[in-house]
């Protein structure tokens, strides 16, 4: 696989091109960030809660103040307490987008329907490969989900096409990651199988250049999830909380 990988930021996978010891190539385009380990995570972590408290504090306070003020402002408490919450959710929605196919592939994928067996070809021979890259379980996951579980230092791996969800150990947060195999035409699973071995060769690397765009608890984002996506998180969290 000679696709790139990028995620607002690029991310390519093992390779001729790879650097010193293993790390991802990438790590050059964004040579300013420090490269992730738990103790960075875990910061990250605290700033997401910090913000969503910034946030929604204000509603919050605006909620409880004005009805001891005046019992006629009710209905505009009752306006904040719901910004107060739709604030988190729409965090919550933002990060799980990344296990969505952006929609312009979607489209895509439906202009060359008129390919035919040769795409249907090529996807069934990228999910064989991808297939062959993982465990007995994994692949029974992979079948019904479309993602690929993956433990890792970090954590455990969510990968998908477009973005990876890494619930952090002890299964009760999760963080979201927008990053991707450059090259559209790829099949789905030749997409994920790319995301899948840059993360197995460098973890930290993966994690510095892919874009967080949530982080939280589990059970916010499995609210914005689509059915088979929940019972991947829901496997994810499970062996994040056995610690394997």
């Amino acid at each position: 696989m000679d696709a790139a990988l990028v995620g607002g930021g690029g991310l390519a996978g093992p390779g001729p091109g790879s650097g010193p010891d293993g790390e991802l190539p990438e790590l050059a385009s964004v040579h300013w960030r420090p490269r992730a380990d738990a103790r960075r995570l875990r910061r990250s972590d605290r700033l997401w809660t910090l913000s969503t408290v910034a946030h929604t504090a204000p509603f919050l306070a605006t909620a409880i103040g004005l009805p001891l003020l005046d019992p006629v402002t009710i209905p505009v408490a009752l306006i904040a307490l719901a910004y107060a919450w739709f604030i988190p959710e729409l965090y919550a929605a933002r990060g799980a987008g990344v296990v969505r196919e952006p929609r312009g592939r979607r489209v895509g994928a439906a202009r060359s329907a008129t390919a035919g067996a040769g795409r249907e070809a090529a996807d069934s021979r990228a999910l064989g490969l991808l297939g062959d890259l993982v465990g007995h379980a994994a692949r029974e996951l992979l079948a019904r989900t479309g993602m690929v579980l993956e433990r890792g230092e970090l954590g455990v791996w969510l990968v998908a096409g477009a973005g990876a969800l890494l619930v952090r150990p002890g299964g009760r947060r999760v963080q979201c990651y927008c990053v991707h195999a450059t090259g559209d035409e790829l099949p789905r699973a030749d997409r994920v199988a790319h995301l899948l071995l840059a993360l197995r060769a460098d973890e930290s690397g993966f994690a510095t250049v892919a874009n967080l765009t949530f982080s939280g608890s589990c059970w916010r984002l499995r609210r914005r999830l689509p059915p088979p996506v929940r019972e991947a998180l829901r496997a994810a969290v499970a062996a994040a909380a056995r610690g394997q």
